[in-house]
């Protein structure tokens, strides 16, 4: 048996590889519709909340965010209780990309659980979340910013 972390990051590079070719015409690239669909439905969220959401550094989505504005997807503000903190909003054009974002991710799904029955379906959907629930557990303090010895 093959390990299932490989067939994990498979299809995570697969389904990059169909939102780019989906999405791309739209001006959408990379990872930006993750950004997007979180901004989206969270908006005013925090940069630093944002990071924890994907896993990323805090330079890395900085970056990530910078471009995302220059293309005009979000905006930022500081937030007027905490100058320190950055709060991402969609814009008009982001909102108005999340349906199709939504449209393409479904038809990901249905295209990968093509044939499967609907017990098949649930039963791998509650696998996937029991190992996504574990995985959190297992990065909680990277997630947080912590160090080992912290």
């Amino acid at each position: 048996m093959g390990s299932f972390t490989h067939c994990i990051r498979h299809i995570n590079r697969c389904a990059r590889a169909y939102r780019e070719e989906r999405l791309g015409p739209l001006g959408l690239h990379g990872g930006q519709a993750m950004f997007i669909t979180h901004v989206c439905r969270h908006p005013g969220v925090s940069q630093e909340g944002l990071g924890r959401h994907v896993l990323l550094s805090k330079s890395n989505v900085t970056r990530r965010l910078m471009a995302l504005e220059q293309d005009g997807f979000v905006r930022r503000e500081s937030d007027p209780g905490d100058r320190r903190v950055m709060r991402v909003y969609p814009t008009e054009r982001a909102l108005a990309l999340l349906p199709e974002i939504e449209r393409v991710q479904a038809e990901w799904q249905a295209a990968l659980t093509e044939g499967f029955t609907d017990e098949e379906q649930a039963v791998l959907e509650k696998l996937l979340e029991r190992m996504l629930a574990r995985a959190e557990a297992l990065t909680a303090d990277f997630a947080a910013g912590k160090k080992e010895g912290d």
